[in-house]
């Protein structure tokens, strides 16, 4: 059961149906508008705090203002949703970034299953090697732990303005016996690691007793209430994921300051079968003129088509 109305103060609920023929309106319309000839993709390698070189894609389209896409756990630069919102946002003319963390995709390092201080380090780092080219860092965003890193990013460094948390979790001590199995801290602390295998029960990874600490150490309640007023945050979540229960979500609405909430009805934790929806609304969030903002959370005013007013859902599920 979704939480009641008042616990989602400030938030939208996406409607699928109409929005998929109106986004293939705006795919065409942009599609058109978009010379070619200006947009250039670039393996971009940076170098992060540890010596790894971290390996991203620069969607460079002439435009300095640019959007940085981080991946979630076990992840990469080249999958579903990051790869689909880059494009939108080229389709508008803005340029992105998403890269692979540390120990991920292409980019050096060993694969930790924590690891979120470190990865908001890889943050860091791919920050200022974008600033020092000249570019101006419009917004982070990251999908699954990558929202949670992104939020950490920006309680801690406070330079960035605007901020999508896409299915991030709120309440990390959750979904580790879902991977990790029964009892899994004590047989970690009798044996100072856990092997995860993947479904076909070939070795996937290890996690250590440290980088379990690390996940149940990083305090999600206190970066919330750190991330300053005029930063503005959005938080997306999909009503069908199974992942991290939808639930989660209305925590970030109440512990950001400055923070708007979006339900993707019917959608899971990848956004499988609502790429498009997401990349939307991502987009016309990113767009909005703050000074124009208000308090009702329909986060675009100018996209009926694709957003529905804010309407209770306490017994969709």
């Amino acid at each position: 059961v979704l939480p009641p109305p008042q616990e989602l103060s400030s938030f939208a609920v996406f409607s699928s149906a109409r929005a998929t023929m109106s986004e293939t309106r705006r795919d065409q319309s942009s599609h058109e508008r978009i010379d070619n000839s200006e947009i250039q993709h670039r393996r971009v390698v940076i170098e992060n705090s540890h010596g790894e070189k971290l390996v991203g894609v620069l969607q460079d389209t002439g435009s300095t203002e640019t959007v940085v896409i981080c991946h979630g756990l076990q992840s990469s630069k080249d999958r579903i949703p990051m790869v689909t919102i880059a494009n939108f946002f080229e389709r508008a003319m803005i340029s992105s970034f998403r890269f692979d963390f540390a120990g991920n995709g292409e980019s050096q390092g060993s694969f930790q299953y924590g690891n979120y201080r470190r990865e908001v380090e890889d943050l860091r780092s791919v920050l200022q090697h974008l600033r020092g080219d000249n570019r101006d860092i419009s917004a982070i965003i990251g999908h699954s732990k990558g929202g949670n890193v992104v939020l950490l990013y920006a309680a801690k460094y406070k330079d960035v303005q605007t901020v999508v948390n896409i299915s991030g979790r709120f309440f990390l001590e959750r979904g580790i016996e879902a991977r990790l199995g029964k009892d899994y801290f004590r047989r970690i602390k009798e044996n100072g690691f856990i092997d995860v295998r993947n479904r076909k029960g070939m070795f996937a990874y290890r996690v250590t007793e440290e980088s379990l600490m690390d996940r149940l150490t990083t305090d999600t309640l206190e970066a919330c209430l750190l991330i300053h007023e005029n930063c503005r945050v959005l938080t997306v979540h999909g009503s069908n994921d199974r992942i991290v229960h939808v639930t989660e979500a209305s925590e970030f609405a109440k512990n950001i300051k400055n923070h708007k909430l979006c339900l993707i009805e019917e959608a899971d934790h990848e956004y499988t079968s609502h790429q498009h929806q997401l990349a939307s609304i991502v987009l016309s969030f990113f767009k909005l003129d703050p000074k124009n903002d208000d308090e009702s959370g329909d986060i675009s005013t100018s996209n009926q088509d694709s957003m529905r007013s804010v309407v209770p859902i306490s017994s969709r599920m």
